[in-house]
């Protein structure tokens, strides 16, 4: 669902959103009030929101609309660059933030990204403001288990890993279980973007062009 006053904005994001095989514009609406309605009667994936917006601005809409409807995930479109905003609207309960001026791609990145439950902030920002959060509101890990991490963010088996920690194999193992439970991946990708954000190892450490 689309949600910005301007109608010129909105018909390019319709146009560039109906165009991808896997998205599909299901409302739109031109103030906050009309957002918040409409994501309790289409019950969108995902609501692309500016934030200044009439009927009392797109911030205080956020927990609106995650009301009416649990499972939507909102993405912030704005021409606010300012880090304050983003760490407002990530703790309002907004999952993406989108500047205007960004490519299209970044649009359509951010879309995907909340949907499949991983947030997205614009990359021109992102280093100044995601790792604070994250470190704010992720579960915490131990020494040992960030240790492991790094260690499988930098692509070492669960032997190697083992050997370095003198550990068994199945308690390397172990770990890993653990850390994928509380922090809910599922994969090497998100375990790497994970490490960078929390300063684990560097992206040259990290073997990103194999991801």
């Amino acid at each position: 669902m689309l949600a910005d006053d301007h109608s010129v904005v909105r018909t390019g994001l319709r146009t560039l959103i109906n165009q991808q095989a896997d998205m599909e514009v299901v409302g739109e609406a031109p103030d906050a009030a009309t957002v918040i309605t409409g994501t309790g009667q289409l019950k969108p994936d995902v609501v692309v929101l500016d934030l200044s917006m009439p009927g009392g601005g797109g911030l205080r809409a956020i927990p609106r609309i995650r009301e009416a409807h649990r499972s939507t995930r909102v993405v912030v479109l704005t021409m606010h660059d300012d880090p304050a905003y983003v760490r407002s609207v990530l703790s309002s309960g907004g999952w993406g933030y989108v500047l205007k001026n960004s490519a299209e791609v970044d649009v359509l990145r951010a879309v995907r990204s909340v949907q499949r439950g991983r947030r997205f902030v614009d990359p021109t920002i992102a280093a100044t403001v995601l790792g604070e959060f994250e470190q704010e509101k992720s579960p915490q890990l131990s020494a040992r288990e960030l240790e492991v991490v790094r260690y499988l963010a930098e692509g070492h088996s669960y032997q190697k890993i083992a050997d370095r920690m003198n550990l068994s194999v199945k308690t390397v193992e172990s770990y890993r279980g653990r850390i994928s439970q509380k922090l809910g991946f599922r994969t090497r990708a998100e375990l790497v973007r994970y490490a960078l954000m929390m300063g684990l190892l560097s992206s040259k450490d990290s073997h990103l062009g194999q991801l």
